[in-house]
């Protein structure tokens, strides 16, 4: 089966010229695009089946692309088939970078990216996983060092030891079926502990938990 992949870019040459290097690798399908955030998020709506990717701009006219990921994920934080979002940006500051992790994106990849390296991209956040290009994680290898690390267990006290664990594969990129493989649980069990883990963290997706969970030493 295809991952349905749908672009947001407002450079309308750029999207044609993205729309062909997906379209003709095996395994892609676009399903659709828009010029704004404030597009993408009322196209996605519609669109049924939903959506497996979307690839998103950070800076746009109508909406940034960190306002329509926090949208989207925010719309369909609780449905298993929400489509994972993917930055594809000129910026790559520390502030771009975070932010879009804390917004939602499951990835983050500079518009100089190879296109074997979006394609293989796209592929690891349709399964759930996080991927950053060598340049962006190079950058937030440098962010999370500077912080001050406190000890998992001190960090989170309200947190069980299962869940500790389960947020630890998390913060390594695992997705839900690696999770249950590698702790013999089921991928059910494991969807029911990450849903514990948000309301205790306080934290709507993923990502966020991720990044609070690196923030204190996990997932190293």
């Amino acid at each position: 089966m295809s991952i349905r992949v749908f672009l947001v870019d407002d450079h309308p040459v750029f999207r044609a010229g993205l729309r062909f290097a997906l379209e003709s690798a095996d395994g892609l399908e676009v399903v659709g695009e828009a010029a704004s955030g404030e597009e993408a998020v009322g196209a996605l709506r519609l669109l049924d089946p939903p959506a497996d990717v979307v690839v998103m701009d950070l800076q746009m006219p109508g909406g940034s692309g960190i306002e329509a990921t926090r949208l989207i994920r925010a719309q369909t934080a609780d449905d298993d088939t929400a489509p994972q979002v993917l930055i594809l940006s000129v910026a790559e500051d520390d502030h771009s970078v975070v932010t879009a992790l804390r917004a939602g994106a499951h990835g983050f990849l500079v518009k100089l990216a190879s296109r074997q390296e979006l394609i293989r991209a796209i592929h690891v956040v349709a399964e759930g996983g996080a991927v950053f290009g060598q340049s962006v994680a190079a950058r937030l290898e440098g962010y999370f060092s500077a912080l001050h690390v406190l000890p998992s267990r001190a960090a989170f006290p309200e947190l069980t030891e299962r869940e500790r664990q389960i947020l630890d594969l998390l913060a390594r990129g695992y997705n839900n079926r690696k999770i249950a493989r590698d702790l013999v649980l089921a991928e059910k069990t494991v969807r029911n502990h990450i849903t514990q883990i948000y309301m205790k963290l306080g934290v709507n997706d993923r990502m966020a938990a991720a990044v609070r969970a690196r923030d204190a030493g996990l997932g190293e």
